[in-house]
Formats: C-alpha cells, sequence, structure tokens
C-alpha cells in the first residue's frame, strides 16, 4: 500500500464557529493498539479480503499521507460509484410497509419514500449518503443540517470541510471513503435526532453497513456512537477504548463531531491522535 511514516504534529487549526455539537468529555487519550485481526464473523454476508491498489477513486485506493499534513491547516474555516448488490432484506418500520429492496438502488429508493417519522414531513430531501460503494472506511455522523438538507449529501458545510482536511491529513481522499448519518433526514432546528427516530433509520444503516462491508467505521460525534453502540457513556471515555459494531467484527473508532472541533479547540489534540491510530487501523 507504500506507507510512509509523517511527523507527527496535529494539523488540525480552526476558529470558533456556531455551530453545535453538545459538549462532552475532551480527556486526552492514550493511543490504544488497534486490533489488528481482520477475520470477518460467520453471522453477516462479507467478502474476501482485496488486494489494496493505488487506481483512482471508487476503487480501494489510499494516497500516502503528506508529511505534516498542512492541508488541514485552513485560516478560512470559521464554523461547520458503483452498483454493489445489496444482501436481500426488509426494511420493517412502525409507521411503513415493508421496504423489500435487493440490490443499492431499491435501498435508496427506499430510503427517499420513507415517512417512517415526523423527520420526513419536515426536510427537505432525504439524505442516504455519499461516496465509494467499495470503501474500506465508512463515516457516521449524527444527521443533515441545513447544508446537508439543501443538496442532499452529507457533511458539505464548514464542518465537513474540515472532516474533508481531516481525512487529507492521513491520506484518504473523500471519494474513498463513504459517508451516512444516524438519520437521513434533518431534524429540525438541527436537534438531536430522538431515539425513537434514530431507531426507524436503523434497518436503512444496518443495510448500508451490509453493503459497503468497511473494514473500520468512524463514528463521528456523540449521537452516532451512541446509536451505533448501545451506549450512553461520554465521548471522551469512548474515545480512549476500542469497539466493534454490535453483532459484527467490524471495529469502530469513535472521535469528536468536526463542529464540536471548531467549537472547541482544546479538543483537536485529541483528535489529532484518534486520526492517527484510524490510519493505524486501515494499514
Amino acid at each position: 500500500m507504500g506507507i510512509r511514516v509523517w511527523r507527527e504534529r496535529s494539523p488540525i487549526a480552526a476558529e470558533d464557529s456556531g455551530y453545535r455539537e453538545p459538549a462532552s468529555d475532551a480527556d486526552t487519550h492514550s493511543g490504544i493498539s488497534p486490533d489488528t485481526q481482520e477475520n470477518r464473523a460467520l453471522t453477516r454476508p462479507v467478502r474476501a479480503e482485496t488486494t489494496r491498489t493505488t487506481a483512482g477513486n471508487g476503487d480501494r485506493a489510499r494516497r500516502d499521507p503528506e508529511p505534516g499534513a498542512e492541508a488541514l491547516d485552513d485560516p478560512r474555516d470559521r464554523g461547520d460509484s458503483q452498483a454493489r448488490s445489496v444482501p436481500d432484506g426488509d426494511v420493517r418500520t412502525n409507521a411503513t410497509p415493508v421496504v423489500d429492496f435487493r440490490d443499492w438502488d431499491g435501498l435508496i429508493a427506499a430510503i427517499h419514500a420513507c415517512e417512517a417519522c415526523e423527520l420526513a414531513n419536515n426536510c427537505t430531501q432525504k439524505v442516504p449518503g455519499v461516496g465509494s460503494r467499495e470503501a474500506d472506511l465508512m463515516i457516521i455522523g449524527e444527521g443533515p443540517g441545513h447544508d446537508e438538507d439543501i443538496r442532499g449529501e452529507p457533511f458539505v458545510g464548514r464542518s465537513g470541510q474540515l472532516l474533508d482536511r481531516m481525512l487529507a491529513a492521513i491520506g484518504i481522499a473523500r471519494e474513498q471513503v463513504y459517508i451516512t448519518n444516524i438519520v437521513k433526514c434533518r431534524p429540525p432546528n438541527n436537534r438531536d435526532p430522538r431515539p425513537e427516530e434514530a431507531l426507524k433509520c436503523r434497518a436503512f444503516l444496518d443495510a448500508q453497513i451490509r453493503a459497503i462491508e468497511p473494514r473500520v467505521i468512524l463514528s463521528v460525534g456523540r449521537v452516532s456512537a451512541h446509536n451505533l453502540l448501545g451506549t450512553s457513556a461520554p465521548v471522551g471515555k469512548l474515545i480512549r477504548e476500542l469497539h466493534r459494531l454490535p453483532g459484527t467484527d467490524i471495529p469502530v473508532k469513535v472521535t469528536y463531531h468536526p463542529a464540536y472541533l471548531l467549537r472547541n479547540p482544546s479538543a483537536k489534540a485529541t483528535a489529532w491522535q484518534d486520526l492517527k491510530q484510524l490510519y493505524r487501523m486501515l494499514r
């Protein structure tokens, strides 16, 4: 894969903004060595491990991290593929009929057609996700914000720009990952998704995870971590621990939401350590 070492320097630098992310512990974690086991559990659909290449977007390419990762040091920051089959499955919710999907297009159509909760009545459009369906890394946030609701793509605001630079610092392009959220509709006034709303969307998220089969999931923020891991522990504690997605062998790395980092500069050193651990997990 052509990995080379880069200078150990945190590149994350952005001024405070109006973006919202609920406060959580900002403890600096100790850099736990990731479990290198890559065998998949037989209880879920898996694919054979494939050879990593250095080809273009849409495959499992990954660029070498640039020394110093200065790309994240952006003074302008002021705030916030295709045709893979989806394993057969049904999306069952309390408020909608069973939706049967057998391919990716069917899954995305089911998301757009969903009216299982009140979020569907208040959003501009559904935001299923974006990126490579062959991605090693799947990034899961909490829910679409204002910009995402307008454009129909997750993480496109100022926090999304910071996320792009965070990925670039460890040699990963946005196009090489798959990005989605716990819920696919924008909560009113950017509030946290409610537990029942997240539950209604969970079948869609689980189907996306089964289809993409990522090597690692990056859980971004408190709402994402709590829903994925079924816990209420503080993010500062979850960051220091190694997790696996319940019912699978997929490693889950928890980190702070970029919007939180923009509002809380003291957490950026911790986030840089998270990025370095994520880099090691993907090697």
